[in-house]
């Protein structure tokens, strides 16, 4: 008996649904950035919500982690985000993992991934993103020129908010959407995997940056995890908390900070 059959019935189901008379689709080479863009605006909605009543409930405003450094941004400052983010994905990363995409020409299975490798595959990619992140972040901050030309533009939010995830220059962003797919493609993942592993990482990057310490997030279900107070703490102090979801890099080599420390409003 086939594995992704004897293993995962509900996924081959879900897997033969998709790749089912689409598998052009799944190739076309601007689908990629395209459901990255997409994916980002869609998740950063329900932020965008809890900032609208921020102003008005005193329980979600509670949650803001820099509650003392003024009101969540006005809707301005995400239209303006908005297109900045929209103008860099459509002149540089849509191009780039167009052309990515037509060069890497990948390849459709047949047979999904078992329950027991999409998990173990989707925990591997999260370590190695976390790695490769934390060592590209360090250096970001510790080469003067790196700094400026390349991570500057994403520090100009000291009080960071869910659609700032992604508003960086756009050799950023392409720097960070290639060390995602290499940590899929280092080890080997089914496509499956692959893309469930973008749109969690695309969730977590987005709750990094939105201002709120909320009782669901999940670095409260997992000690392990930084979440937004933890990445808050960086774009505050920017010495520290480099990776990106989990700890232990920055415990390892003494750059962790827990506290945020206050700022005026920005």
């Amino acid at each position: 008996m086939e594995p992704g059959h004897a293993h995962a019935p509900v996924l081959q189901g879900l897997w033969e649904s998709v790749r089912g008379g689409q598998e052009e689709m799944l190739r076309a080479p601007h689908l990629a950035a395209s459901c990255a863009f997409l994916t980002h605006v869609l998740l950063c909605a329900p932020f965008l919500a809890l900032d609208a009543l921020g102003g008005v409930c005193a329980r979600v405003h509670s949650w803001r982690i820099a509650a003392g450094s003024g009101p969540p941004p006005p809707p301005r400052r995400w239209w303006e985000c908005f297109c900045r983010v929209l103008f860099r994905y459509v002149t540089a990363v849509l191009p780039a993992m167009a052309l990515l995409q037509l060069l890497r020409s990948p390849q459709v299975p047949e047979l999904a991934p078992s329950c027991w490798r999409l998990c173990v595959e989707l925990v591997a990619c999260f370590l190695v993103f976390d790695t490769f992140f934390f060592i590209w972040h360090y250096f970001l901050h510790r080469v003067p020129w790196l700094y400026r030309n390349v991570h500057q533009a994403h520090h100009q939010h000291r009080v960071p908010f869910a659609l700032a995830a992604q508003d960086a220059s756009s050799a950023e962003l392409l720097s960070l959407l290639l060390l995602a797919l290499s940590s899929a493609w280092v080890l080997g993942c089914h496509p499956l995997s692959e893309s469930l592993f973008h749109l969690l990482n695309c969730w977590l990057a987005v709750e990094d940056h939105c201002g709120y310490n909320l009782p669901w997030a999940l670095h409260r279900l997992l000690p392990c995890m930084g979440g937004a107070p933890h990445h808050q703490a960086h774009h505050n102090q920017q010495s520290a908390n480099f990776a990106p979801y989990f700890t232990h890099w920055d415990h390892l080599f003494g750059t962790y900070r827990a506290k945020v420390q206050r700022s005026p409003s920005d």
